[in-house]
């Protein structure tokens, strides 16, 4: 048997599955397509998550493209993060073109052209259905996290949401969150430390400046409601297609907290809402990360352990996660390591730390005697890629350089009247696009503040009358007094007058009543 002979029957037999599956192209050996050598992966085992990865201009996007409208067509809904806008053309068909036909001729598959039903969704200003989620949502633990707090920081977020919780004062937005702190530790301090525990201020004043933070990045128009229902996304349409949910990110590339707290507490969301689905025909949902390098390369330890357990633990939801980067090396081992399926298109060796990369990034693929896969890694074509992915025993497929398929929608974007066309045929969009502003813990524990405030200030006053009244009385009580005395002292001072004269009158009288009787004695005798 030669070689090519060999190579074809091994990816007849590896690509054969039993179940449904997805044609993503066909099979190349020596730079030419074998026609009809189909290179397939199996909706089942598609839950085991996936990577896309190629340097810049080398087709990951299409790719992309390609798996949500062929998984859309088998009744599986999508989410996908169109971080550079340029995936809006899945709600179109494909104008076609002469040298898409070739391509399909040569793989072995006719093409035809064919549109996606499409939500569009938004986290910020960009046209689509507002996406939002409460601070309660999220909890103290996932909170915390993404503010990247230290465990005593943490323990007082959790004070913070119990507290919220004890009372029935509801945490919907950071301001909600900010006003409850201030509280805690101004008006209401006396009452959360009788309760509670002391609370350190330099521990409290950290938190509102990462709060700060991430509001400058846009997260206050992401904490709010209407609460996204992440049920919303499994929708199908009356044709039987997946809807395709495309979160349009174009202007939130210099924000990346902001959006890893979206993916973190949108996956958190899917893992607590769904029930438990086991190994299905095809997935529930699938959800694609456009340029994934920004949720790693900005998010704390903390933040990738949550993410990894969700990544291990989200596909018993019959949920698959995909991870588009341009190289393997952008995602952590503990993720890489879980992913079944890989497409790897064309990385560029321009230096030697890139060489390096090279040769880490082909040791994730299967060992394969008819590729070199180093040196294969340079060479790929737009359009082409190394695909392995999981047969539905579980077992790695044999390395493939496949030629894939055109997408059947837009290979272009949409124009925005088309845009705008699409959202106001939202069933949706009424839903979640309007502004609620509930009474919630800053208007409640505004109250309170004003209310302590305001008590405050009127014992104050009290005080100062108080004050007042006696100083008053003091000063009433003293001038009396004064008066008194100066009476009583002038009426003494008199009187000892009186006294005195008085003595010195008896004194004389007496002294000349003598004289006087003695004369009158003599006169006589």
């Amino acid at each position: 048997m030669s070689q090519k002979e060999q190579f074809i029957q091994s990816i007849n037999e590896g690509y054969n599955f039993e179940g449904k599956s997805i044609i993503l192209g066909g099979a190349m050996l020596d730079g030419e397509c074998q026609t009809n050598t189909l290179v397939k992966i199996p909706l089942k085992t598609i839950n085991r998550h996936g990577l896309i990865a190629g340097a810049t201009g080398s087709g990951k996007t299409k790719t992309l493209q390609i798996l949500a409208e062929q998984l859309s067509e088998n009744g599986v809904p999508v989410l996908m993060m169109d971080v550079k806008g340029d995936l809006s053309g899945i709600a179109a068909p494909s104008p076609g073109h002469k040298k898409i036909d070739e391509r399909h001729e040569k793989i072995g598959i006719p093409f035809k052209a064919s549109t996606s039903p499409v939500e569009f969704l938004s986290l910020s200003d960009e046209p689509g259905v507002r996406l939002r989620a409460t601070v309660t949502e999220f909890g103290p633990v996932l909170f915390s996290k993404i503010l990247e707090l230290s465990d005593t920081q943490s323990g007082i977020v959790s004070v913070v949401f119990k507290y919220c919780d004890d009372n029935n004062i509801p945490l919907v937005d950071l301001k909600d969150f900010k006003k409850t702190v201030q509280y805690m530790t101004g008006e209401g301090k006396e009452e959360i430390e009788g309760e509670y525990g002391r609370m350190s201020s330099a521990s409290t004043g950290t938190i509102i400046r990462k709060i700060i933070e991430i509001e400058q990045q846009g997260a206050d128009r992401f904490f709010g409601e209407v609460s996204f229902e992440v049920e919303d996304l499994l929708r199908v349409d009356e044709e039987g297609k997946g809807m395709v949910s495309v979160v349009r990110l174009t202007d939130l590339q210099d924000r990346p907290k902001l959006f890893s707290t979206f993916m973190l507490q949108m996956m958190a969301e899917i893992y607590a809402t769904f029930p438990e689905q086991g190994d299905a025909e095809k997935p529930k949902l699938v959800i694609f990360i456009d340029e994934a390098h920004l949720v790693f390369n900005e998010a704390s330890d903390a933040l990738q352990d949550q993410i990894e357990a969700i990544v291990k633990l989200i596909r018993s939801k019959g949920v698959g996660l995909f991870f588009v980067t341009q190289n393997p090396t952008d995602i952590p081992d503990a993720v890489l390591g879980q992913l079944g399926m890989k497409i790897q298109h064309a990385l560029r060796a321009f230096t030697a730390k890139d060489r390096k990369a090279i040769k880490l990034a082909a040791q994730n693929y299967p060992i394969t005697e008819f590729y070199d896969t180093d040196e294969l890694l340079t060479k790929l074509g737009i359009g082409e890629a190394l695909v392995t992915a999981l047969s539905e025993k579980g077992i790695p497929s044999p390395l493939a350089h496949t030629l894939l398929r055109a997408p059947q929608s837009r290979m272009d974007i949409l124009t925005d009247s088309e845009i705008k066309h699409i959202i106001s045929q939202s069933e949706v969009i009424k839903k979640y696009n309007i502004e609620v502003d509930r009474e919630s813990a800053y208007e409640i524990l505004g109250e309170k503040i004003e209310l302590a405030k305001e008590a405050e200030h009127q014992e104050e006053v009290k005080k100062q009358n108080e004050k007042a009244a006696k100083t008053t009385s003091r000063k009433s009580t003293k001038t009396e007094k004064s008066a008194i005395e100066k009476a009583m002292n002038s009426t003494a001072t008199k009187q000892v007058g009186r006294t005195i004269a008085r003595e010195l009158t008896r004194g004389l009288l007496g002294a000349l009543g003598v004289k006087t009787t003695r004369r009158r004695r003599r006169s006589l005798w």
